[in-house]
């Protein structure tokens, strides 16, 4: 990133330092669990609100044509932010994942939301 300057080459001050608002939060690295134990934590956020990140899940609520089925996540199978995060079974908004029902899309944010929506992807 390039620096401002003034006519005289000299650096220019910055008007204000870093805020402890714009810091950005943690990663909630949403696991597929092994067993049949979720766990949630919850979190404090600005304003004093609570959020509840998923730490691990079982099960996604699965949209299939207007209808929503609980159903047991198997494996994730693609992640389009991060390759690696497929191969460590990590669930964020957009990965792909492989239901009882088939596969299908997640859209929450598990990390910030404490449950898994996803919708079903036709093959």
């Amino acid at each position: 990133m390039k620096t401002k300057q003034g006519g005289s080459g000299a650096r220019r001050r910055a008007n204000r330092d870093k805020r402890l608002c714009h810091y950005g939060g943690f990663f909630a690295k949403t696991k597929l669990a092994t067993g049949d134990k979720e766990k949630r934590t919850s979190f404090r956020t600005r304003g004093g609100s609570a959020k509840t990140a998923t730490d691990s899940v079982v099960w996604a609520n699965l949209s299939v044509k207007g209808v929503t089925k609980k159903v047991r996540i198997k494996n994730v199978l693609l992640c389009p932010a991060n390759r690696h995060y497929a191969r460590e079974n990590i669930i964020i908004k957009g990965a792909l994942i492989e239901t009882e029902e088939g596969k299908a899309r997640v859209t929450s944010r598990p990390g910030q939301d404490g449950v898994v929506n996803a919708s079903l992807v036709k093959e």
